[in-house]
């Protein structure tokens, strides 16, 4: 009985954020039966303007009939290799977006490109397979102009195929989803709105228009941050943005409406959320490789115009998105006093309230674990867990409820942010309610002080009761621990010492543990936890020196 009352409040919880077009649009989804229209087309149009070189995607394809997607190869050598069940998801989805059209020395495997855009089309009849799913269906339809548009000559039949694909997603529009996946298949309707002529054209390029300035104001936040408040996310986000700039001044169109006016804020929040080795952090569902280099991103806005600016003051606060910057004293900090991203949309959500990551000597050391798995496996779960960041676990529990492969139940809500910038010391502090679902009712609140050569962790969990508490920090795989107490540690870090020590009631112990900076891939790192069973409230300091 409890189970099912539990399972109740765990749906409610998940539901009750939903907004009414969702819901509906998922039943719409489910039960309708889209007819494909196989009529003909009036044709392309005539480029007005030259189209500047997008951003480089590393190339998965390996030779004509082999691919790597997340660290796995796999070959296509017929039809139902498309759907190949002994692949993820995942994997097939990357399969039918044709990212690799549009990769590093892509011209070079041009002839590939030629025979894969064929054998997609004999292989993968309308309404059929993974490749049909509005998501890759957009992604796709964009690969094949962009590869079009960059010198290469569509046949007849295949522009033929671009429509029938573009008349089933205008029927297929991802409402049910919203976030990300709408913006990409308006993204789609616009290119093809572009590229082709005719009043079928025109009205595909209206309806992307309408949904593109609509979500604009709705993803984006007042200080450049994509909503879903994921870092990698975020950077395809800016890949869409930039790509909506040059398709427009390619066919000499005016640029949709508030497009060129977030570029530049897009640009800064990304800019700021990455380390000093040049990329992104992990906050979130984030890792590397998904999209392009953020060095490749930067170079497309220069081509297009827009200005990247690198240099930081020692503190950025992000305050609509709940992220925040200190630089100072060869260390950078990356801070996350955000609540879970878009109520509605959580499913790239981790239950990383108040964690943190932290680079010193440009090398990152103190590091979320990254994702390296989508689905709704165990290796999911324990990779949104609080236990896979930096940041306290009370109880073996989630600060918020993830569960599922997307999905969020009671989520953390932040509390008390306050930022104080000195001559001599940086502070940033916020509390989360996140625990408050257990008995005695615990609240986590966090400070980080950063002064010339040193950070002070303070942690307070209030409430009452008894709780078994783990503050967690998992190390870059590259760090090395050299010697180990009860209380303190010492690291190895470019060749440099950083020592950390604990104040408190617990002990500190070495965990093996994994960190997954790229999809597929798992490697294993060292985890310092320390643990204590304590009244509260209780309190934790850790100090790290360098």
């Amino acid at each position: 009985m409890t189970s099912f009352i539990d399972k109740g409040l765990r749906y409610w919880n998940t539901l009750r954020y939903l907004r009414l077009v969702q819901i509906t649009a998922r039943i719409k989804y489910k039960l309708k039966k889209t007819r494909v229209d196989l009529s003909g087309f009036h044709g392309t149009k005539v480029v007005s303007n030259g189209w500047t070189q997008p951003a480089k995607r590393l190339c998965r394809m390996i030779n004509k009939n082999e691919f790597c997607f997340l660290n796995e190869r796999h070959t296509v050598v017929s039809k139902k290799d498309w759907n190949n069940e002994q692949c993820s998801k995942l994997w097939l989805y990357n399969l039918h977006y044709f990212d690799d059209l549009v990769a590093a020395d892509a011209v070079q495997r041009r002839d590939w490109h030629r025979s894969l855009i064929h054998c997609w089309i004999h292989d993968n009849p309308p309404a059929e397979g993974n490749g049909w799913e509005p998501y890759p269906c957009s992604l796709r339809i964009v690969n094949w102009i962009k590869w079009s548009l960059a010198g290469n000559v569509l046949e007849d039949d295949w522009c033929y195929s671009l429509v029938v694909q573009i008349r089933y997603l205008t029927q297929n529009l991802e409402t049910h989803l919203l976030g990300n996946h709408l913006f990409s298949n308006a993204k789609a309707l616009i290119f093809a709105g572009l590229f082709f002529q005719g009043d079928e054209a025109h009205n595909w390029y209206e309806t992307g228009k309408r949904i593109i300035e609509r979500e604009l104001l709705e993803q984006v936040l007042a200080d450049g941050g994509h909503f879903e408040l994921s870092t990698m996310y975020h950077a395809l986000f800016l890949e869409d943005l930039l790509d909506l700039i040059n398709v427009h001044r390619t066919f000499g169109f005016k640029s949709l409406l508030g497009v060129e006016d977030v570029i530049p804020k897009v640009i800064l929040w990304l800019a700021t959320m990455c380390h000093p080795d040049g990329e992104i952090s992990f906050f979130n569902d984030a890792a590397l490789g998904v999209t392009a280099p953020v060095s490749e991103l930067y170079n497309y806005a220069e081509r297009l115009g827009f200005r990247v600016d690198n240099s930081f003051s020692k503190l950025i606060d992000l305050s609509d998105s709940g992220y925040s910057r200190v630089s100072l004293s060869n260390a950078v900090l990356l801070i996350d006093r955000a609540s879970v991203g878009s109520k509605y949309l959580p499913g790239h959500a981790h239950a990383d309230t108040l964690s943190f990551e932290l680079s010193i000597f440009h090398q990152r050391v103190i590091v979320n674990s990254g994702t390296s798995v989508y689905g709704t496996g165990a290796e999911r779960h324990r990779q949104r867990g609080t236990a896979a960041h930096s940041t306290v676990v009370i109880d073996g529990e989630n600060s918020s409820e993830v569960w599922s492969g997307f999905r969020v139940a009671r989520r953390a809500s932040v509390s008390e942010l306050e930022s104080v910038e000195s001559s001599s010391y940086i502070s940033l502090s916020a509390c989360h309610d996140g625990y408050n679902r257990l008995r005695g009712r615990p609240v986590h609140c966090r400070e980080w002080r950063v002064s010339e050569g040193a950070l002070e962790i303070q942690d307070w969990i209030s409430g009452g009761g008894t709780h078994n508490i783990v503050v967690g920090f998992p190390l870059h795989p590259d760090v090395e621990i050299t010697s180990l107490t009860t209380n303190k540690v010492v690291l190895v870090v470019a060749q440099k010492q950083v020592n950390i020590t604990w104040l408190g009631l617990g002990a500190l112990e070495q965990e093996q543990s994994t960190y997954h900076p790229k999809f597929g891939y798992s490697i294993d790192n060292n985890k310092l936890v320390y643990k204590m069973n304590a009244q509260l409230p209780a309190k934790i300091i850790t100090r790290i020196y360098w």
